[in-house]
């Protein structure tokens, strides 16, 4: 006999493929409906490569409870990468002008040279991992904050111009345009700038969710739980704190790779510490410990930051009437009260730790506990009116 609480976990997943499905599915006929300068791709865009970011960062912060703050370094370290090894042969002398066309004079395809992305960023990871991993909490994070900074200021000493183009920056690469369908005439036939970022975001997303499911998973939560008991049971503390610290920067190098084709130009200045702490909001927004908190509160970072929030720079005239406040900067500060009203009412954040199977399992009790709560609360206002009326 089929267990119901197995079954009714079986349909929470199945109703949480559709409705992925039906996200990439709206996604891609957008695309060929909407203008492509429509503010809504370029937010789709960017959220989804900010939304593998932040889950990669999530893994290491929320499900194995390491505090890190070098995510803007590995990102930093993906985006060069794949600059470096997709621009065109043709535009390298033009790109390295003031380095006699670099040292590298070969192209990857970019699925290749994205791969290789996350894994200069894991190399790296593994290398400052041996030291920094044997530090606590707070002092984890300044020394993780530091290898940032300090590769930041590495890529743009011309000395390593050949490679990196020193302080200059790197254009000319493929980016999400380049996955557009083309016509013989030069026109879009079929348009997937934004779908295709949407695919590598879900598949990384997918298989950091396959590997918390996983004997790591597992592993790695213990860690983060009880550093004692997981060592008692026999995780290697040491070895699954690496591995951890490793796959999160994979998928940061692949983040900032995404970045990179965002952009359209690559430059060691624009990845600042600011970068790490927007991540790191997210990850809390959403939920320390949930994938589809952290997925969510990308877009909805996102969306209000780039978007919905914009008009509160410009000035505003109702008629010959000034709206006090808009001006240029306004937009920050309603946007970080919006983050202080989030973080007050939502202290575990908007998912706390559920994902979007626990929410779809829990929807149907929630709709049918509605009537009474709802007479609960009519109950209780006509218990106040004739308290009052006393």
């Amino acid at each position: 006999m089929t267990n119901p609480k197995i079954k009714k976990k079986d349909r929470a997943l199945t109703v949480s493929w559709i409705v992925v499905a039906a996200v990439y599915a709206a996604v891609f006929a957008a695309e060929q409906v909407i203008s492509p300068n429509s503010m809504l791709f370029t937010v789709l865009k960017k959220g989804a490569t900010y939304a593998l970011v932040a889950v990669s960062m999530n893994l290491l912060n929320g499900f194995t409870g390491i505090f890190s703050l070098g995510q803007a370094g590995f990102m930093l370290l993906g985006a060069y990468t794949y600059a470096i090894f997709t621009i065109p042969l043709e535009h390298r002398s033009s790109v390295y002008q003031y380095f006699n066309g670099g040292v590298v004079q070969f192209t990857l395809p970019w699925f290749l040279a994205m791969i290789l992305a996350g894994l200069v960023a894991a190399f790296f990871a593994w290398l400052i991992g041996l030291p920094v991993l044997r530090l606590k909490s707070d002092y984890l994070a300044i020394a993780t904050l530091g290898f940032a900074e300090i590769i930041r200021a590495i890529l743009q000493w011309n000395q390593l111009g050949p490679v990196t183009n020193g302080s200059n920056m790197l254009r000319l690469f493929p980016n999400f345009n380049s996955f557009n369908i083309l016509k013989a005439d030069g026109s879009v036939a079929v348009y997937l700038s934004t779908t295709v970022p949407f695919l590598i975001a879900g598949v990384c997303i997918g298989l950091i969710v396959l590997l918390l499911h996983s004997g790591y998973g597992r592993a790695f939560k213990s860690i983060r739980d009880d550093e004692v008991a997981a060592e008692a049971m026999g995780v290697n503390l040491a070895h699954h704190k690496q591995l951890a610290f490793c796959i999160s920067s994979f998928f940061a190098g692949v983040g900032g790779a995404m970045l990179a084709m965002y952009q359209t130009t690559v430059q060691a200045k624009s990845f600042t510490t600011a970068m790490t702490y927007e991540i790191l909001l997210m990850v809390v927004i959403g939920g320390v410990g949930s994938v589809t908190g952290s997925v969510i509160s990308s877009f909805l970072f996102v969306a209000c930051s780039e978007w919905w929030l914009r008009f509160l720079d410009n000035e505003q005239f109702i008629g010959d009437f000034q709206v006090p406040l808009l001006r240029n900067g306004f937009r920050l500060v309603v946007f970080s009260i919006i983050i202080m009203v989030v973080v007050l009412f939502f202290r575990r954040g908007i998912m706390g730790t559920r994902e979007l199977p626990d929410v779809i399992r829990a929807l149907p009790g929630a709709v049918r506990s509605l009537p009474e709560k709802m007479r609960a609360r009519r109950e209780r206002r006509s218990a106040s009116r004739k308290e009052a009326g006393r």
